[in-house]
């Protein structure tokens, strides 16, 4: 698995097993939660981070998740950045249309994740893996 670099105050949770979904998730709440957003708001970025955790574990077996305050001029948010070497993911569009799986699930995982953020990118390639990433502004 390639390194990954940690940058200063970001949160980093290796995802390996379904126990590190529960420990992304948490610190996901937690990270939220410090930052001012609405406990709504806090349960929702970590429904997100529960979503892309458990694709990492499903489809690549291993990963990352990385946590970040957004401080910008006017705003204020949290990005989710979601990293493997899986198998990659040969149809971005497809694996976001609802209903679409190749695991058997209800397939609600990818698109939930960018119904509940604000912004939403992957970068997917067989070579390299996934990278999504994910962001909530605060209101």
């Amino acid at each position: 698995m390639r390194d990954f670099k940690p940058v200063a105050n970001d949160i980093h949770v290796s995802i390996n097993s379904d126990q590190d979904i529960v420990a992304a998730r948490q610190k996901g709440r937690t990270l939220a939660a410090s930052l001012g957003f609405s406990s709504g708001d806090a349960t929702l970025i970590a429904a997100a981070i529960s979503e892309l955790a458990r694709n990492i574990v499903t489809y690549a077996k291993s990963g990352e998740i990385q946590l970040k305050e957004l401080n910008g001029s006017t705003r204020q948010g949290i990005q989710v950045v979601a990293r493997d070497n899986g198998p990659g993911i040969p149809d971005i569009p497809q694996a976001l249309r609802d209903g679409f799986s190749t695991s058997g699930s209800l397939g609600l995982g990818l698109p939930g994740v960018k119904r509940l953020m604000d912004e939403f990118e992957i970068v997917s390639a067989d070579t390299s893996g996934t990278i999504v990433t994910a962001k909530k502004w605060k209101p």
